[in-house]
């Protein structure tokens, strides 16, 4: 009996703790059901197109259906990180990434559709692609190459879904931005405010990029003290960081042969040791990722795609590792779900202001817009109109952000004056040689004072030396505020050669200097014309220089008065591919306002020019005659030089009768898509013209024909030709051509 019941007695134990196991595994079951997944922070670091490599990583993720729950970002970190937290996905990316221009968004000249016409004008005069301020005597550089502006509306467009966002936590992921506030040198980390310009200050290289200004910061690119910035996501509470490290890597010695290799060798170094202590941050369970990318460089955008599959690569290798983050189906489809989330905003604009910091009156600046309170909200209107205020060149960028207000959600378009003005020095050069001994050489310089009142007046001066020399100098005043109306008071000084003819044979090159002084007033015709009147006085003088000694010099005086049509719808001033420029003008002078004698002349030109592909067309005409036919030289029409018969040398013939009618062709050669290419152009022309005594000798036998075959590169210091010219009688020319060719 003893012995049965010591059997019994274990038994219910084994009973009793056999229930509470089973209660317990229960217990842990159910805490494993409902246990919330690990919090994963993506970080993502700087490294410009080896960035790309972001791509390849997220596109990894989300194919293993690993969810991503905070995005912390440096430059180029920061675009891809903050795109796809304002919920854009790794595929979207990458066809992003595939389909922008990046030579265009990396740039920062206006499409020449958007400049005003008096800005058309300076880029066709003075080529050079460089502008400097001046202050006092003293030269202003701006603070970057590249000042943003179409980068900024590309950001702006790309997150303008969520442009109402003010804090970053709000978006589908919550995210950060790293920059560098260059005054204290310490990390600027961005979590609110605009995503847009959050981002763009980010990726602010400087000396490539200008920096932007937040607040009281002036902010640089975020790799100089942050490129991984793993201390960041540690204090966005997650439990896992996935980093992702793309930085450059060392050069070997070999490498090491120039001043620049050596300066990007010690910035390196100063980024990859600060790296190296936020990667010790790392813990056990966090993972680094290091896509093999080689040495391909920073700032290779042209194969930019190259670099995802490298990415993807390295997040595979790590697969183990993040297959322990995976989502189950159900799970992953609810996360995606809530990153796809539609985003509430308005479709229609409350109001349309402009603010910026410069002298002129918001309404000449409205008056440029044409955009207005009920449109509806579309990028590509409103990036077109903050295109045409940037076109007026006063300012380093014009932004424009969706504000909410009382009223609705508007448009604020902001425009920053640039610190290196108000005076811009800009510069031309043109050389023109035919290795015949005839040759033109002049150096341009363009000083121009903005913005000096609130209508927007300016004061133009030309300084050109060499073998045509100038000094000219307008004061341009609007007087309103559509700024459509203006008045421009003017002086000019200038020398120029001119030939003398006998029985169609040169005796004689004169030197002709003249001054004078202007009233004009005038309309503009939107931004592609503009309509001039005016009145001058002026004097002059003409030496001979070449021929026979014994033949007189004269004097003049000119006074009278002009009426002058232009337009100018190019889309490039150098080699067009499409559009128009075209000129008319007619001249009275006239005794009673000083001339010596009484003469009309009318000038008239056009060109028009069609592209297909590579190939373009280019027609010109141009007539200029003079009536009552008793002009002096001084007032002649010259012609020859390039494009202008090519085969006789420059400003061979003149005439108070002139006519000239060219067809140009010419073709773009090689792979211009590039950062730094230089686009080469081949081309012939074919030209027939001449200039004649009397208007009744003007006939079709009498023209000359003559033609070209030449080589163009559209170059930093404006186009430069490489030309053989051809004329009907044996003349032939050579060219070696700097600057735009004569119209």
């Amino acid at each position: 009996m003893t012995n049965a019941k010591r059997w019994r007695l274990p038994s219910t134990v084994f009973l009793c703790l056999s229930a509470a196991l089973a209660c317990a595994a229960d217990d842990v079951a159910a805490v494993e059901e409902t246990a919330e997944p690990p919090r994963v922070g993506l970080v993502l670091g700087g490294g410009g197109a080896r960035g790309a490599a972001h791509i390849g990583v997220l596109k990894e993720l989300e194919r293993l259906r690993v969810p991503v729950d905070a995005i912390a970002g440096t430059s180029m970190g920061a675009i891809i990180g903050g795109l796809y937290a304002s919920g854009m996905s790794a595929s979207e990316l990458e066809a992003l990434v595939a389909s922008i221009d990046w030579a265009e968004a990396l740039s920062d000249e206006p499409a020449r559709e958007d400049l005003s016409f008096r800005r058309k004008q300076d880029d066709a005069q003075v080529p050079i692609d460089l502008e400097l301020g001046l202050r006092g005597t003293s030269l202003v550089l701006p603070k970057g190459a590249i000042q943003g502006q179409k980068l900024d509306l590309l950001l702006r467009e790309l997150t303008l879904r969520v442009s109402h966002v003010r804090n970053f936590d709000q978006l589908a992921i919550p995210f950060r931005a790293i920059a560098s506030d260059i005054e204290s040198g310490e990390a600027f980390i961005m979590g609110e405010g605009d995503l847009a310009t959050s981002i763009r200050a980010s990726m602010s290289v400087p000396a490539v990029f200008a920096p932007v200004r937040i607040g009281e910061r002036l902010l640089v690119d975020g790799g100089l003290v942050g490129n991984l910035p793993i201390d960041v996501m540690q204090a966005m509470d997650v439990d896992i960081i996935i980093a992702v490290n793309v930085e450059f890597p060392l050069y070997g010695v070999d490498k090491l042969d120039s001043a620049l290799t050596i300066t990007e060798q010690m910035l390196t170094i100063l980024m990859i040791k600060e790296s190296a202590r936020q990667i010790e941050r790392l813990g056990d369970r966090d993972i680094l990722i290091r896509p093999e990318l080689g040495l391909y460089a920073s700032g290779n955008f042209d194969d930019i795609l190259e670099n995802i599959a490298p990415g993807q690569a390295a997040a595979r290798a790590q697969a183990d590792r993040l297959a322990d983050l995976a989502l189950e189906e159900s799970a992953w489809s609810d996360y995606l779900a809530r990153r796809a989330a539609p985003v509430e905003s308005a479709s229609h604009l409350a109001f349309v202001r402009v603010e910026h910091d410069g002298r002129l009156a918001p309404r000449v600046l409205e008056s440029k817009l044409t955009v207005a309170a009920g449109d509806p909200i579309d990028h590509a209107v409103l990036a077109h109109n903050a295109d045409r205020l940037y076109g007026l060149e006063l300012y380093s960028r014009v932004n424009y952000r969706l504000v909410e207000e009382e009223a609705g959600v508007g448009v604020v378009y902001t425009a920053r004056t640039k610190d290196w003005g108000p005076n811009f020095l800009q510069f031309g050069i043109a050389l023109e040689d035919d290795f015949e001994g005839s040759t033109g050489f002049n150096v341009n310089a363009r000083l121009t004072r903005a913005g000096i009142n609130r209508l927007g007046a300016e004061w133009r001066s030309d300084l050109r030396l060499g073998t045509d020399p100038l000094l000219f100098s307008e004061f341009y005043q609007p007087l309103s505020f559509d700024s459509r109306v203006f008045v421009a008071p003017r002086l000019e000084m200038r020398q120029s050669n001119l030939n003398a003819f006998s029985l169609e044979e040169t005796v004689a090159r004169y030197r002709l200097s003249e001054a004078q002084i202007g009233l004009d007033i005038g309309r503009e015709l939107g931004r592609s014309g503009e309509l001039r009147l005016g009145v001058f006085r002026g004097l002059g003088d003409a030496r001979v220089t070449v021929g026979d000694p014994s033949l007189p010099g004269f004097e003049f005086d000119s006074g009278g008065a002009f009426a002058r049509l232009r337009f100018d719808t190019l889309d490039n001033a150098r080699f067009p591919r499409r559009g128009m420029l075209s000129e008319l003008k007619w001249t009275l002078s006239r005794p009673g306002l000083g001339a010596d004698s009484e003469f009309d002349t009318i000038e008239g030109e056009v060109q028009q020019t069609w592209s297909r592909g590579k190939n373009s067309l280019q027609l010109g005409l141009s007539y200029a005659t003079t009536l009552d036919s008793d002009a002096t030289v001084q007032d002649y029409f010259p012609l020859g030089g390039f494009l202008r018969l090519s085969g006789l040398e420059r400003g061979e013939i003149s005439g108070p009768h002139a006519a000239l009618a060219r067809l140009v062709f010419y073709r773009s050669v090689g792979d211009s898509s590039g950062l730094f290419d230089t686009p080469l152009y081949l081309g012939v022309s074919a030209e027939a013209g001449n200039t004649w005594q009397n208007r009744s000798d003007i006939s079709l036998d009498s023209l000359w024909l003559n033609g070209s075959v030449f080589a163009g590169l559209d170059t930093f210091i404006g186009p430069v030709y490489v030309a053989a010219g051809f004329a009907e009688r044996g003349n032939s020319n050579f060219y070696l051509f700097f600057g735009a060719p004569p119209r």
